[in-house]
This record gives structure tokens, sequence and C-alpha cells, in this order.
């Protein structure tokens, strides 16, 4: 079942609340660069994220270095003969990872 995009004007709104993601492949995901004192921050960084994706059923794309998280969020089902796009469920993780920082 196709999730809905996000508007224009809900994709704008979610990057002015939330100025430390990007934009990232030509607006269909965004991504923020996370930084820790070192590697056990780090994955103790991710261990929580992975808990509120298993919980909100919605899960990031990310990468790990020592002591640098980036997660990329993106809805796979929002826009899928094309890769995705932005949806709710990726400003309710946006949002929820906010709390963690």
């Amino acid at each position: 079942m196709a999730v809905p995009k996000l508007t224009d004007a809900q994709h704008s709104a979610m990057l002015a609340a939330h100025p430390d993601w990007q934009d990232a492949r030509d607006g269909a995901a965004i991504t923020r660069t996370f930084q820790f004192a070192d590697f056990s921050a780090a994955w103790g960084f991710m261990s929580r994220v992975a808990l509120l994706a298993e919980q909100q059923d919605h899960h990031p794309e990310w990468f790990n270095v020592y002591n640098r998280v980036e997660i990329t969020l993106t809805t796979h089902d929002a826009d899928p003969g094309n890769g995705g796009a932005l949806s709710a469920r990726d400003v309710g993780m946006v949002e929820a990872i906010e709390k963690l920082t």
C-alpha cells in the first residue's frame, strides 16, 4: 500500500523545524551526520535509534565509522517506482531521533 508523500509545504516545514537535517537524493530523502565522543557512544545511539525504528516500523539507512553515525531516511512505499519519497513516517522518525540527542 502506498504511503502519501509530503507536500512541498510539509517538506519545507520539516526542514525548517529540523535544520540539522538536509535534503538528499533530490529531495526524496533526508540525512544527518551525528558525531559522538567515541565508538561506544555512537553505538549506544544507534541501539536507541534501532529500538525507535522497531517501535515505529520505519527503519533508517545508516553508516557508522568510529564516532560518526550518518542517518538517511526515506519512505520506500511513498514512491515505490522511484526508490521512495519523504512521508509523515520520516517526520515522526526525525522527531524521535532528535529527542535522543
